[in-house]
C-alpha cells in the first residue's frame, strides 16, 4: 500500500512550505520540503546600487530579521572599504541585535512551539486557560521591539545605523529606562526558561554537523570564526568552497550543503554545541534543567536552546548597559575604493553571510547573501525522512502534528507571514 502526506500549507512558521511524504508499505520512499513563494531578487536589486544604499535594501529582506541583515551588510561594506568600527558602535548594534532576538524568540517559543506541546491550535485557542503564558511572551516581545526602537531609530527596518557607526545616538535616560526593565524582565525570562525545559520533547536524534560563530572570548553574535566542533575553523574568505548552493526541481528556494555533499544545522543548538561555557550563569542553569547532554543533536531541543538564548540576551544586554559610557562619535564619510567585503553573524535562527564586491565607484557589482534557512532546508528534509518511519503507528491527525513540531523546531523564517494548514492525505 502506498500513502501520500500532503502539507499544502505549513502552519506556525514564518513563509511559505509546503511537504510531499510518499510511504510504501511502511517505508518513507520520497520527502520533498518545498518553497513555492516567489523568487525576490534581493542579489540581482542591490546590484548597480551604491555601497551605501545596501543595508537599507536589505533590512527589507526579513521582517522578523531586519536587525541582523542590517548589521551584516553594514560589517560586510565596512570590511570592502576598510572601515573600522569603534567599539561603542558594535556593542550598540550587539545591543540592537539582541533585542531583535529577543522578540523572535519569544515569537517562536510562545506563538509557534508552545500551542503544539499544550494541545492547542494555536496562541489565540491558548490565551483562556493560558492566559499568563501569552502576557508573558506579549511582555518579552514588547521589550524587545522597545530595545530596536531605541538603537535604531525605529522597531523594524533599522535607521539609525551607518557604516562606522550611528545617525543617532540614544540618550542617556532611554538606556537606562531599558536597563531598569531588562532587570525586571529577568523573572520572565526564567519562567520561560523553566517552562520550556520541562516540556516532553520527542527522543529523536540524526548525527548532525553543527556551524557557528566563535571568537574564542564571548558568546559571539557579530564577530568570530566559523567553527564546527571536531574540525578546523573555516576561514570566512573561502566560506563558498564549505558551503555549496543549488536549486532543486520541487522549490524556488536554493539549498546549501557542506562541500556540496552533506547537510548540516545552523541555529540556536548549534551554538549552544560549540559554545555552552559562555552564556551567562542563569541560561546555563535553563540547560541543565532540560538535562541536555551536548554535544546534542536532538532539533527538537532547538526550543529549550532558544529558552536559554532568551535569558542570556536579556543578560548580556544588563552587563554592556551597566558600564556603558556613551561618547558623541560621528561617522565619517568612508573613502570609497574597488573591495570585496564579507561577513558572517548569527541571526536567531543561524549563521547568516553577506559578501559584496563594489568597484571604484562605490558601486556593488556582485552579492551573495546566504540565510540560515536555506542552510537548514536540505537537513529538516533528511531528518523528516528519519524521523517519520517511527511515527508510522499514530493516526494520521497526530502523524502531521508530530512533522510539523519538528519543522517548527527549527523556526524556519521564509519570509513573513503564515497560513492555515490544508493536509491532502491520500491512500493509493
Amino acid at each position: 500500500m502506498q500513502r501520500t502526506i500532503s502539507l499544502k500549507h505549513i502552519t506556525k512558521i514564518e513563509g511559505h512550505a509546503k511537504l510531499t511524504i510518499e510511504i510504501e508499505t511502511g517505508r518513507v520512499r520520497n520527502v520533498e520540503l518545498s518553497v513555492f513563494e516567489g523568487a525576490r531578487y534581493f542579489e540581482g536589486i542591490l546590484r548597480g546600487r551604491k555601497y551605501n544604499e545596501a543595508s537599507v535594501l536589505t533590512s527589507r529582506i526579513c521582517g522578523i530579521c531586519s536587525c541582523i541583515h542590517t548589521t551584516a551588510s553594514l560589517l560586510a561594506i565596512e570590511n570592502a572599504l576598510n572601515v573600522t568600527p569603534s567599539e561603542q558602535t558594535m556593542l550598540l548594534r550587539e545591543i540592537m541585535c539582541l533585542g531583535e532576538r529577543i522578540r523572535s524568540h519569544a515569537t517562536h517559543l510562545y506563538f509557534f512551539t508552545l500551542p503544539d506541546y499544550l494541545g492547542y491550535p494555536s496562541a489565540v485557542a491558548m490565551s483562556t486557560r493560558h492566559k499568563d503564558k501569552v502576557k508573558r511572551a506579549l511582555e518579552l516581545i514588547k521589550l524587545g521591539n522597545d530595545i530596536v526602537m531605541t538603537t535604531s531609530g525605529r522597531e523594524m527596518h533599522p535607521v539609525a545605523p551607518r557604516i562606522g557607526g550611528f545617525s543617532r545616538l540614544p540618550e542617556k535616560n532611554e538606556l537606562d529606562s531599558l536597563l531598569s526593565r531588562l532587570k525586571n524582565s529577568k523573572k520572565d525570562t526564567m519562567e520561560t526558561g523553566k517552562l520550556f525545559a520541562k516540556l516532553k520533547y520527542p527522543k529523536f536524534e540524526r548525527k548532525t554537523t553543527h556551524f557557528a560563530l566563535d571568537n574564542d572570548t564571548n558568546y559571539a553574535i557579530l564577530d568570530g570564526k566559523i567553527s564546527c566542533v571536531g574540525e578546523a575553523c573555516i576561514p570566512l574568505e573561502t566560506y563558498m568552497d564549505y558551503f555549496k548552493e543549488f536549486v532543486s526541481s520541487y522549490s524556488t528556494a536554493k539549498y546549501v550543503l557542506k562541500e556540496g555533499k552533506e547537510d548540516y544545522m545552523v541555529s540556536a543548538l548549534s551554538r549552544i554545541n560549540q559554545k555552552m561555557s559562555y552564556l551567562s550563569d542563569d541560561a546555563i542553569e535553563v540547560l541543565r534543567m532540560a538535562k541536555i547532554k551536548l554535544p546534542c543533536n536532538n532539533p527538537f531541543m532547538n526550543n529549550v536552546a532558544q529558552a536559554a538564548e532568551l535569558v542570556h540576551a536579556v543578560d548580556r544586554i544588563i552587563e554592556i548597559l551597566s558600564t556603558l559610557e556613551l561618547k558623541d562619535e560621528k561617522p565619517e564619510k568612508p573613502r570609497v575604493k574597488a573591495g570585496k567585503g564579507i561577513s558572517c553573524v548569527e541571526a536567531p535562527r543561524g549563521l547568516l553571510f553577506h559578501d559584496y564586491e563594489i568597484n571604484s565607484n562605490g558601486i556593488i557589482k556582485k552579492v551573495n547573501i546566504i540565510t540560515p534557512t536555506a542552510q537548514n532546508v536540505k537537513k529538516i528534509e533528511n531528518d523528516i525522512w528519519a524521523f517519520v518511519p517511527g511515527i508510522l503507528h499514530k493516526s494520521k491527525e497526530d502523524v502531521i502534528l508530530e512533522i510539523e513540531k519538528l519543522i517548527r523546531a527549527y523556526d524556519p523564517c521564509i519570509s513573513c507571514s503564515t497560513h492555515f494548514l490544508e493536509v491532502d492525505w491520500k491512500d493509493i
